[in-house]
């Protein structure tokens, strides 16, 4: 009696500590997210439509056909019926039917790419609306937001008016990481290289918590910040409050910010460098380092043949490299060499080629004589 009593005693104990719970998810503030949290709702409903009966059948088969029930009647030779056969098909067939055109419905309705319609489900947005731009860029192990507009940048604070649209442009310094703020909408993967995008938009004042969703190394879980909803007489006082520190960011000062920190501390640039997030997107903060746009513009005019290794050279991103930094001890060494035609063609073809989109070319590349062959 007492072991049912503690059993239960403790059963009630976990539901009462889960209606503390911040189910943040199904009750967000967004009306992206909103409609997420539907779709969760909707979709569940219809898969319990087959599950509930098929686990209610199995319990009730189970008890009238035990052992021990000698009334009940059992025929062996029973191997088809029609009517259950269309039951068991049409059932499940409809509901795949179902949930095939609800995901194909929200796949394109709540595509991150796809610039928004609306505000929320009563508020259109007009067609020539433009959004508000933030640039998201994870950094080990901590987030760096630049606001093109307002020449702003914050570590670890985000903030943005209600019911305004956003546009996140979202990379990272290196290591693949996820932005994720539940309450505003989706969990969205940030890479090295490349630009991902969130649409979204905030209908409500609050604080809510952002984080990183991908586990990315030893700081990963102090990857959060704050993301303020506010409304635009509380954003510009905000942004007034960044504008007025006297921090500037730039291509030298990230450099010393992306290096690894745990759990680094809000803090605010008044300037910001407009060319930042392009470098960074472009993997050449470090001015010795070719950007990414500028080898694919090589790349599309036909490439730099087997002088081309000097830009690959340039182009090399290696952070932890350039740190110090060692991760796995060599045990072999590996020699690249490149060999050109002793008439001298293949360099005046490679000279020819434009290096940048404007065909300028670039300082650091240059030409191998014919007579050299090069090992690094």
């Amino acid at each position: 009696m007492l072991s049912k009593l503690a059993r239960g005693v403790a059963i009630a104990s976990v539901f009462t500590l889960l209606t503390g719970c911040n189910l943040v998810v199904m009750d967000p503030s967004g009306d992206i997210a909103s409609q997420q949290a539907d779709l969760i709702v909707v979709s569940t409903i219809l898969m319990l439509i087959i599950i509930l009966p098929v686990m209610a059948l199995t319990v009730f088969f189970a008890w009238k056909y035990r052992q021990s029930n000698k009334d009940a009647e059992y025929d062996p030779e029973w191997h088809h019926s029609t009517k259950l056969e269309i039951v068991i098909w049409s059932a499940p067939l409809a509901i795949i039917i179902a949930l095939g055109a609800i995901t194909w419905v929200s796949t394109h309705t709540l595509d991150p790419y796809r610039p928004l319609d609306r505000i929320d489900a009563e508020r259109p947005l007009e067609k020539d609306h433009k959004p508000m731009v933030v640039e998201v860029v994870s950094l080990d192990w901590k987030w760096l937001f630049i606001y093109p507009e307002q020449g702003i940048a914050t570590i670890n604070e985000l903030a943005a008016p209600i019911d305004t649209p956003i546009q996140f442009k979202i990379t990272s310094s290196g290591i693949m990481n996820s932005f994720y703020v539940p309450a505003l909408a989706g969990m969205i993967y940030s890479m090295a290289g490349m630009e991902t995008k969130l649409h979204a938009v905030i209908n409500e004042e609050g604080v809510y918590d952002g984080f990183s969703a991908n586990y990315s190394g030893e700081g990963f879980s102090h990857m959060r910040f704050k993301f303020h909803g506010l409304s635009n007489a509380g954003f510009d006082d905000w942004v007034a409050k960044v504008k007025s520190d006297s921090a500037t960011l730039g291509r030298s000062e990230y450099l010393e910010l992306e290096k690894p920190s745990i759990a680094e501390p809000v803090h605010y640039f008044g300037n910001v460098d407009p060319e930042l997030y392009t470098a960074i997107l472009n993997m050449c903060v470090d001015q010795s380092k070719m950007c990414m746009n500028e080898m694919m513009h090589i790349d599309k005019n036909g490439g730099g043949g087997l002088a081309g290794i000097y830009n690959v050279m340039s182009l090399t991103y290696d952070t932890p490299r350039e740190r110090g930094s060692q991760p796995l001890p060599l045990t072999e060494s590996f020699v690249a060499t490149l060999c050109t035609t002793p008439t001298g063609g293949l360099s005046q073809e490679i000279s020819s080629i434009p290096l940048f989109e404007n065909g300028s070319e670039d300082s650091r590349f240059s030409p191998v004589p014919a007579s050299v062959s090069t090992g690094f």
